[in-house]
């Protein structure tokens, strides 16, 4: 046996336990990890209304949450429990109980639910809590742990590493992140896991679990944990989020750099100004420069740089005028620009069964494609072949605004003036369709 055989032997002998060991205190690590959250995972089931053809059903989902206190918080997102009628939760100890709905913002995907803890029957189980982290400290290759009920399975756990923290969508489809990027992740994301926890090796949720990539090879998103945190506090503390609106559209300005040929010029390029907007009232047009909104410069070379910009805003005081300095042909100026609260909220859809018809709240792309003058009135998603709707000829898209006069300010009003008018033989409407007015009469023949 010469020198060098001898030399890799013993080194084999004296290395091989320490590999070995590594390999186990990092299975000793992944497992208290694991531990530290796995009891604080809840497998949702929401019980969720939906419309076809201008009539109302019902479907059962599945999700997954974290609880996050022991008053019963639970942190899941809001496409899980959109338009859910009731909620079953099922717990650590077997349990299932039902939970309420406490908010949800569609804008981020987060939602909050609270645990009818009275309905246990272990009264001593005591509600397992985890520990939210701070995504702010997140790096790439990082190892996580995805937690949650794929595809209806309970309590899996899946491992990989964060493949980016600063993922950028558009808004458009369900990948909806006006104010967040994504933390993109290879840990195992299925249909199920949406709400469930994403975590670090410390036991702490860094992020929760909201896509995976149908047809990808473990291509998953999370929505970082700071921005969560940030969201349920608000819903826990007044039900509702409320945010700034002034109606821009913003882009980043690495073409318009280029095209100046300043590569120092700094700023956000406003891309769109929306009718009868706070923004355009205050002068602000397309193609102008935002460089400093209040006190706070600002600054997008990348589209990255956009969601925190749509912050800024959304964050900003509702009702007060702020300063907005902008670069203009050369020039800067300062205009001043009143703040609204964000008018469009989105909400659950009403069937108005006796009419044969579905309304939901008006969101922004309807705004603008029906060139409506103000924020008010309904948007018709489902009507009823046959129905007292259909036979009105009131069609998909149209936008209600008035009821026997009587202007339709969102999916509460008309509810009320629905339930008020439902034993009226005629009921006059105005619509709006394709930009232009439109009147109609519901005529209800088979009332006595």
């Amino acid at each position: 046996m010469n020198r060098q055989f001898r030399w890799f032997i013993g080194m084999l002998v004296i290395g091989l336990p320490l590999w070995v060991q590594a390999q186990l205190d990092f299975q000793s690590q992944l497992y208290e990890a694991r531990d530290k959250v796995l009891p604080a995972l809840v497998h949702v089931e929401p019980i969720v209304s939906i419309y076809t053809s201008g009539e109302k059903q019902h479907t059962v989902v599945t999700g997954s949450g974290v609880i996050f206190s022991r008053e019963g918080y639970v942190l899941t997102n809001h496409h899980v429990v959109e338009n859910a009628e009731k909620v079953w939760c099922t717990l650590s100890n077997k349990e299932r109980i039902t939970a309420v709905v406490v908010g949800s913002d569609p804008s981020t995907d987060i939602a909050v639910l609270q645990l009818n803890l009275g309905e246990l029957k272990d009264k001593g189980f005591q509600v397992p809590i985890a520990t939210l982290g701070n995504s702010d400290s997140l790096q790439v290759g990082q190892i996580v742990l995805a937690l949650g009920s794929p595809l209806g399975l309970s309590r899996s756990v899946s491992m990989g590493v964060i493949s980016s923290i600063d993922r950028y969508f558009p808004d458009q489809g369900s990948m909806i992140s006006p104010y967040n990027l994504w933390i993109q992740t290879d840990a195992a994301i299925n249909p199920g896991n949406s709400g469930g926890p994403l975590i670090n090796l410390m036991g702490e949720v860094i992020g929760i679990n909201a896509r995976g990539v149908f047809l990808a090879e473990n291509l998953g998103f999370a929505i970082p944990i700071n921005l969560a945190k940030e969201v349920a506090n608000k819903i826990i503390a007044g039900r509702t989020v409320k945010r700034a609106w002034i109606g821009i559209e913003i882009q980043d300005v690495k073409d318009l750099r280029e095209y100046l040929g300043k590569p120092n010029f700094r700023g956000v390029l406003l891309a769109q100004v929306d009718p009868r907007s706070p923004a355009e009232a205050a002068g602000l047009k397309p193609g102008d420069v935002i460089q400093q909104i209040g006190d706070q410069p600002v600054h997008a070379e990348f589209e990255e740089d956009l969601p925190a910009i749509r912050k800024i805003i959304a964050d900003l005081p509702i009702g007060e005028k702020i300063p907005f300095q902008i670069w203009r042909n050369g020039k800067t100026k300062t205009i001043y620009v009143k703040t609204v609260e964000e008018p469009f909220k989105r909400g659950s859809e009403f069937e108005a069964r006796a009419w044969g018809l579905v309304v939901k709240n008006i969101d922004r792309d309807v705004y603008r494609i029906q060139m409506l003058s103000d924020f008010y009135g309904v948007y018709v998603t489902g009507v009823k072949s046959g129905a007292a709707a259909d036979q009105a000829h009131i069609r998909n898209g149209d936008v209600l605004r008035k009821i026997n006069g009587e202007l339709v300010k969102d999916v509460a009003t008309f509810q009320e003036l629905y339930t008020k008018l439902i034993k009226e033989k005629t009921v006059f409407v105005e619509l709006i369709r394709n930009g232009y007015p439109y009147f109609t009469v519901i005529k209800q023949d088979n009332l006595p």
